[in-house]
Order: C-alpha cells, then structure tokens, then sequence
C-alpha cells in the first residue's frame, strides 16, 4: 500500500514522503534536513521535481550526494538525472507515473499524476501539482501567462473528482478567505474554512485535498460561474464590465488575489 505524508519545511512548505514497503521517495524537496530526519536510517529511493524554484529543489544536491539516488523532473534544472517532459510514463514505487506540462507559474512547471490500483477495482490517483493548483487557489504568474495558467488549470480540473491533490504549501485558509470574498454565499467554502481551521489548530495539514473539492471552493476552477466572473469584474474602484470569456475572469482573479 502506498503511504504519502507531508515532511513540512521553511515556514510552509511540505515535502511530500512517498513510501511503499522499502522504498521511500519524496517530491519537492526544498530542504535537506527534513528529509534525513523523516528518514532516521532509511535509504531514499528518488526524488520528483515539479519546477526550478529554490523552495522546490535547494535540497537536490545534498541528498543526491547523501543517498546516490535518480532525480527526476524538468530537464531544465541542474541536479536532475531524468530529465522528464509532458507525456511522459515512469513507474514509481511500483505504481505507474503520468508526467503533465503544467506552465503558468513557472514555465517548466511539470505535475506528476501517479496511479495507485483501488480496492474496488478503480485506480486511485494522486497528484502532485507543485505550486500550479494549491487548495482553494492556485500560484502567482511568475513567468507564464494568464492564458496558460488558466489552460493548465483547467487540465488538472479535468481529471477524476476522486483524484487527491498535493499541494506544495500550506496556504489553504488564507485562499479560502478570498474564495469566501469571491463567492460570500458558497456553503462549500464556509464548510470548508470550518474544517480547516479545525486542522490547523491540531497542528495537523490541510492536505491532500480533492479535485472534486477544489471543483466547489476554488474560484479559479469556478471562472465559468456567473456569479464569480461578476465579483471579478466588479470587485473595488477599479472594477469593469463583466465578461463571460473565463480566461479574462481568471486574470482579473488573480489580479484581485494578489492584492488581497
């Protein structure tokens, strides 16, 4: 069976722990030092890479040289060993890995999507979405484009709503907080700030959550409903006429996000 759980790190962070029987793997590892405590004396089997941010990969070097093991990810980033690219099928842990292009935040940004067989006979999926699709929200356009980030968005969306989603940060109440502002009358989302809170007051992680739960709560997966493309178009001084075409509401969302 495979274990996933988060190593957190920096201030909000978390490394995802992969593990199944022996074999440990982690995603995103921005920090050595997590990673060897995690592990105690266990080895470590790989590391997977979803973009070249330093918060993402600053703990390559340190455990490649500790443990010897492949790096997998964009070919872009030094450290990795298998470079990976869109399309892309690798088996981890025993388990099949689906590689997704995913630009937007950054533009090497990859998701990995592993398939895990269910007890009933249908696959569980998990997905690992770096900082592309985060809980209740979704990264900051640092070199890509709202077209882009929008289209990669709505690839992630896509996907079976049972899919778990692992984020790289813990950003979820604050998200919910403007997803709330956004769409102030969505029970979904007031449901959900409960939950989370809840969470994080036991010190516990709001993560994994669930493409179907981001489907009701995250406004840029919600840029076809009316009522979120009016917030968009209307919200503070500088608001302007409401527009249905979804990737002009999803750039005036994270407009609105940023300063919020």
């Amino acid at each position: 069976m495979l274990t996933i759980s988060p190593i957190p790190a920096f201030s909000d962070n978390y490394i995802w722990h992969l593990q199944q029987g022996g074999d440990h793997w982690v995603v995103d590892p921005g920090d050595a030092r997590p990673v060897f405590d995690a592990l105690d004396d266990k080895p470590l089997s790989g590391i997977l890479i979803t973009h070249h941010h330093p918060d993402h990969t600053g703990g390559i070097a340190e455990l490649h040289r500790h443990y010897g093991c492949p790096v997998y990810g964009p070919g872009s980033i030094e450290g990795v060993t298998e470079p990976l690219a869109n399309g892309d099928q690798r088996e981890i842990l025993g388990q099949p890995m689906q590689v997704m292009d995913v630009p937007g935040h950054t533009l090497d940004h990859l998701a990995l999507l592993i398939e895990e067989p269910g007890s009933n006979g249908t696959p569980q999926l998990h997905l690992f979405c770096g900082d592309t699709l985060f809980a209740a929200g979704c990264g900051r356009l640092f070199e890509g484009t709202p077209v882009q980030m929008y289209q990669s968005l709505s690839k992630l969306a896509a996907l079976p709503p049972e899919t778990r989603v692992y984020c790289a940060h813990e950003y979820t109440l604050a998200n919910l907080h403007f997803a709330e502002a956004v769409e102030p009358g969505n029970a979904a989302i007031r449901n959900r700030i409960a939950e989370s809170e809840k969470l994080r007051a036991d010190d516990r992680a709001t993560l994994p959550s669930t493409i179907g739960e981001e489907l009701a709560t995250n406004p840029f997966l919600r840029c076809h409903i009316p009522g979120v493309a009016r917030r968009a178009a209307n919200h503070g001084a500088n608001g302007g006429t409401e527009d249905s075409d979804e990737v002009e509401v999803f750039a005036r969302l994270r407009r609105w996000k940023d300063k919020f």
